[in-house]
């Protein structure tokens, strides 16, 4: 029998797949259905600190309302403040002590002092790591991808700097050269990186002309740029590496692995058939071990990544002129109309 056992930012893992942040662990027998189907880790729904200011200001409103109507009305809600952090650290807490897999923490703040902050009172949970979900919107003309990967390396060694638990990255793949960013990632001692997080892009609804956002799941094929990534960069950095977006089976888990991924992250999947299709993706792992006789996940892990590929244009853009020249094909299975 095949043994499915890997590691992850030193922790050690009963198998690659890692429930990705996410509102599924919201409902505690949700997370432990999850981890009777098998599910090696989990990473449970990231503390935003863009959400925290959002509920203080709707709590202060809220209190405000009749402030200035008459004086005995002000001392109804006498020092009431927003909690803060608190819940979600008090569920997080909850969530690792009903579980006997290793749970993460994934953060997203604003300033550099409560990156620091909030990274340490997550740390007091009990979790096994931390994922610090890094991303900018480019909405400022004059500011330079320069100065935003000096700004998140900065926020990264501090926090590492700041906590003992294992620290890893999850960044996007808008990065003018992300295979450069991770590897300064990894040269300030990152434990992992996490390809890729996923943005909510606007939408605007012509009806009403007003923007939406729509809550979207990833698509079957998602995972190309994942795989392309992981693919360059296993040999390459000490860290590991975690795939996320847009892996939906069994299949894609394998393709992950021998790309050089550790791990994958898996959301959408369980969103759409439910937790235990987490088995289903390790049977189909286990069968695949099986009969291509593999014992371990090491013995295969990377084996397609570019270090180890003598194709040299196995993972490059040159591939694109293969398909024009047998664009034929295309016309095929697509025929004009």
């Amino acid at each position: 029998m095949a043994d499915l056992k890997t590691t992850y930012m030193g922790v050690q893992l009963k198998n690659p797949i890692i429930l990705g942040a996410s509102s599924i662990v919201d409902k505690l027998e949700t997370v432990k259905k999850i981890e009777r189907a098998g599910v090696g880790a989990i990473v449970y729904r990231s503390l935003f600190e863009e959400q925290i200011h959002l509920e203080e200001a709707q709590l202060d409103d809220m209190l405000g309302e009749y402030d200035e109507r008459n004086a005995e009305m002000v001392d109804i809600f006498p020092n009431i403040k927003h909690a803060g952090a608190k819940e979600h650290l008090y569920q997080l807490k909850k969530t690792v002590d009903a579980v006997d897999i290793p749970v993460f923490a994934s953060l997203n703040a604003i300033y550099d002092s409560t990156w620091v902050e909030y990274a340490k009172q997550l740390e007091e949970t009990g979790i096994a790591g931390l994922e610090l979900n890094f991303y900018s919107v480019p909405v400022e003309l004059e500011k330079t991808g320069a100065s935003v990967e000096e700004h998140q390396l900065a926020i990264l060694k501090k926090v590492k700097k700041a906590v003992k638990i294992p620290v890893s990255v999850k960044i996007s793949s808008f990065y003018s050269n992300p295979l450069n960013f991770v590897q300064q990632l990894d040269k300030a001692k990152i434990d992992a990186v996490v390809l890729f997080n996923r943005f909510f892009q606007p939408e605007i609804n012509i009806e009403t002309e007003e923007f939406y956002y729509p809550f979207d799941l990833t698509h079957e094929k998602d995972y190309q740029v994942t795989l392309r990534f992981a693919g360059l960069l296993y040999g390459q950095i000490k860290g590991d590496i975690c795939a996320s977006r847009g892996i939906s089976d069994g299949k894609d888990l394998i393709k992950m692995l021998l790309a050089g991924a550790s791990t994958v992250q898996v959301v959408s999947t369980i969103f759409r058939n439910k937790a235990g299709y987490v088995t289903k993706m390790l049977d189909t792992l286990e069968q695949w071990m099986d009969e291509k006789g593999y014992k371990s996940i090491d013995e295969f892990r990377g084996k397609l990544a570019m270090k180890n590929q003598q194709d040299p244009y196995a993972y490059k853009r040159a591939q694109y002129v293969d398909i024009l020249m047998n664009s034929n094909e295309i016309i095929k299975k697509y025929p004009m109309i």
